[in-house]
């Protein structure tokens, strides 16, 4: 009894312990400004150039976002340079196959790191371009969010 009203206590009091609020967004443009704090009178820290690229929301202030990349740089980009994320990046080397399945043709060897670009997702299969290549990708050992 004791288990339930503390379990009962985490989810009224503290809801974002028991769910996953992982928030994606993806870079709308090839040259995104990364800022020390949330607004324009911060120095630009960095500056990504890869459109698409997938980042972890972890804070909000006003019309910027606090990020965090799949190499742990983290900074603030206005709201204006992101997007609904429709890609991720690969943990492990994978391979893209014809169809949603292991048993199907295999198609090409896709690497550690490679960023891709999903059409649609079901069950654990994600429908993918990457390079000249479209096909089917588990989406296991995944570095963003699909569907």
């Amino acid at each position: 009894m004791k288990k339930f009203f503390f379990l009962f206590f985490v989810l009224i009091f503290f809801p974002s312990l028991a769910i996953s609020n992982d928030t994606f967004l993806s870079l709308k443009k090839n040259k995104v400004n990364v800022r020390y704090g949330p607004g324009f009178n911060y120095e630009v820290k960095y500056i990504y150039r890869k459109k698409n690229l997938p980042v972890k929301v972890i804070d909000k202030k006003e019309n910027f976002r606090k990020i965090i990349d799949i190499k742990k740089n983290s900074g603030w980009i206005h709201i204006s340079q992101l997007k609904k994320s429709k890609s991720f990046i690969t943990t492990k080397d994978k391979i893209l196959f014809k169809k949603p399945s292991t048993f199907s043709k295999p198609i090409v060897k896709v690497e550690k790191g490679r960023l891709i670009i999903y059409k649609k997702c079901q069950n654990d299969w994600c429908k993918v371009e990457t390079g000249n290549y479209t096909g089917w990708l588990e989406i296991n050992n995944i570095w963003g969010k699909a569907f």
